[in-house]
C-alpha cells in the first residue's frame, strides 16, 4: 500500500503536474501553428525540438533533445526519438531512435531500435525488431525484420535476410563489418567480424561468415545436410499419443 501524503504535499504535486502539462501543451500550440499536424495531446515534444511544417506527429509520441524532423514525415503513433535528425519524407512507427541520422524516405518500423551513430542513406528500410548501432547505410537498403546490424558500413541496395547478426564484439575490443554494394545476405547469416562482403556477393542462408567473401561469390559456411532415416519414429509414437490424449480429453 502506497504511504499518504498530506494535502499540502497532493497540492503542491498536482500543481508541479498542471504547470508541466501547460508548458507541455504550449509547445504543441506552438509546432501546431507552425504547420506541423498534431491532433493528441499525448504526444510530447522537448523545447529545443525543430520540426518543419507540414511533417505529422501521430499520438504516443516523445521527441527529446537536439532532434530535426523534416518536412513530410509521419512520426509515430508510440515512437521515441532522442538527440536525432530525421530527413524529409520518411516515417517512423512504434520505434525509438537515439543519436542517429536518418536519411530521407526512409521507412522505420514498426518496433526497430536505432541505436546511436547510425546514419542512413536515401530510401533504407529497417523494418521490424530491427536493431542497428554505429553503422553507415548507402542508398536503397533493406532491412526487413529480426535482424542486428551493429559497427557495420553497408554498400548501396543491399537485402538482409530475417535473422541476420553481425558479430561485432569478442569481449574485449567491438570490431567492423564491411559490405559492399548489391549484396544479398541470407537469412540467419552470422557475419563474424571482421569480415568483408564484395560488391555483388551473396551468403548462403544459416551460414558463419568468418572470411572475406570475394565480390559476386556466394560465401556458404555450413555442413552438408545428413538424414537418419527412422531416427524420429519412437519420439514421434510417444508425442502423438500424448496429443491424441489431450485432444480426447479436450472433446469431452
Amino acid at each position: 500500500m502506497q504511504n499518504s501524503i498530506s494535502e499540502q504535499a497532493r497540492a503542491a504535486a498536482l500543481a508541479q503536474l498542471d504547470a508541466a502539462e501547460a508548458a507541455r501543451e504550449d509547445i504543441l500550440v506552438q509546432h501546431i501553428a507552425n504547420g506541423v499536424v498534431i491532433d493528441s495531446r499525448t504526444v510530447q515534444i522537448d523545447p529545443e525540438v525543430v520540426i518543419a511544417p507540414g511533417a505529422v506527429i501521430l499520438a504516443g509520441t516523445i521527441l527529446r533533445g537536439k532532434t530535426v524532423i523534416g518536412a513530410g514525415c509521419v512520426i509515430g503513433p508510440n515512437t521515441l526519438i532522442e538527440d536525432s535528425t530525421v530527413d524529409e519524407g520518411t516515417t517512423v512507427n512504434a520505434s525509438q531512435i537515439y543519436g542517429s541520422h536518418i536519411g530521407p524516405h526512409n521507412n522505420i518500423g514498426p518496433f526497430t531500435h536505432v541505436r546511436v551513430n547510425t546514419v542512413t542513406d536515401y530510401g533504407v528500410h529497417l523494418g521490424a525488431y530491427v536493431e542497428t548501432k554505429n553503422s553507415n547505410f548507402a542508398r536503397g537498403n533493406t532491412v526487413s525484420h529480426l535482424t542486428y546490424i551493429g559497427d557495420s558500413d553497408v554498400g548501396k541496395y543491399c537485402n538482409f535476410g530475417c535473422g541476420t547478426v553481425t558479430c561485432n564484439y569478442d569481449g574485449k575490443d567491438k570490431f567492423r563489418t564491411q559490405i559492399g554494394d548489391y549484396c544479398f545476405i541470407g537469412c540467419n547469416t552470422n557475419l563474424v567480424a571482421p569480415v568483408k562482403v564484395g560488391d555483388g556477393a551473396y551468403t548462403a542462408a544459416g551460414s558463419t561468415i568468418t572470411k572475406d567473401v570475394p565480390a559476386q561469390a556466394l560465401g556458404i559456411a555450413r555442413e552438408r545436410q545428413t538424414n537418419l532415416d527412422g531416427w524420429a519414429e519412437p519420439k514421434m509414437e510417444a508425442y502423438i499419443a500424448k496429443k491424441q490424449k489431450l485432444e480426447n480429453e479436450q472433446s469431452k
